[in-house]
């Protein structure tokens, strides 16, 4: 099985590096570190195939656990790669579909809001100029201006008012759209992280901004209270986000509508974790266990090498 993380030279960190390390000693020899820079991939007499740069055939990894984020993925690099794994029999954890879900901030919101889950009200578009989507009727301020790509807490601030948001319109990045979400003032500076493996609720933390600012990310300089067990209610509402948007491995951001009741910011295919959240790394290796047993049990699997 693989652990496969972006291109060279980012060195793994953190959570990754840990969920390495467990990796390599539960599995040893059958299991690997791979980058996404390390291969050629393509077709060949018919039949699909993946090399090394020197030229070596590389045979499909039974499961693969991702560990890039699907925000920075472009179309026609990782999630071709992805793609390609996928259908040369691979067992991708998360599922690629999935992964597509929740690189797209907009896709995961209509998910959700299909299955029945509490999600704030929300307004992006397609090719509307955005000079002309921010002097739309029913885009109300304050409101939170996010990238539908983008990811850790970059790329979000909340507008006050819509005298500063058609001020900045024109500054903002065209390459992707933007979303303008409603701005839940209970939690403005803190939110609810909820880590979810193969449905279960595994860590808990309320993370809370730097300097009262109104990203709380840890990535972005925030703290973290670990608190499983303590809000219930999220912890079956994160089960269904996963659910809903096809996660076996999710991190689901939780905003406080109020001291007891949740809306969901996002969910994550690739969530980081603090290190005294002992409880992840297991479930995870657990996760990947299950699957390998599943993949040499499935009826449809390929042959040996394919």
């Amino acid at each position: 099985m693989w652990l496969l993380v972006r291109e060279r030279p980012v060195p793994l960190q953190g959570a990754t590096r840990e969920l390495a390390q467990a990796l390599a000693t539960l599995h040893g020899p059958r299991f690997a570190v791979c980058h996404t820079d390390e291969f050629v991939l393509g077709v060949r007499e018919g039949q699909l195939i993946l090399r090394t740069l020197g030229g070596m055939d590389v045979p499909a990894p039974k499961v693969v656990c991702v560990r890039q984020v699907p925000g920075s993925m472009r179309h026609d690099r990782e999630v071709t790669l992805l793609r390609h794994l996928e259908r040369m029999g691979s067992t991708l954890i998360n599922p690629l579909d999935a992964q597509l879900v929740c690189r797209n901030k907009i896709w995961q919101s209509q998910e959700l809001a299909l299955a029945g889950l509490p999600v704030p009200d929300t307004l992006s578009y397609a090719t509307a100029p955005l000079e002309g989507v921010v002097r739309a009727p029913g885009l109300d301020t304050p409101c939170v201006v996010k990238s539908v790509s983008g990811h850790k807490g970059k790329q979000v601030f909340l507008a006050p008012d819509s005298h500063l948001l058609r001020g900045v319109a024109g500054a903002l990045a065209q390459e992707t759209p933007h979303l303008f979400q409603e701005y839940v003032s209970h939690s403005h500076g803190r939110d609810l992280r909820l880590i979810v493996v193969d449905g279960e609720p595994v860590a808990a933390a309320v993370r809370t901004s730097r300097n009262g600012g109104l990203v709380s990310n840890i990535g972005q300089g925030g703290a973290a209270t670990l608190c499983l067990g303590r809000y219930p209610e999220a912890e079956e509402l994160a089960v269904r986000a996963a659910r809903a948007v096809g996660l076996a491995i999710a991190g689901v951001d939780f905003l406080f509508a109020s001291e007891d009741t949740f809306t969901i910011c996002e969910v994550n295919a690739v969530p980081g974790w603090r290190p005294q959240m002992t409880t992840v790394t297991p479930a995870i290796t657990d996760c990947v266990g299950r699957h390998l047993k599943a993949w040499t049990r499935g009826p449809n699997r390929p042959a040996e090498g394919a």
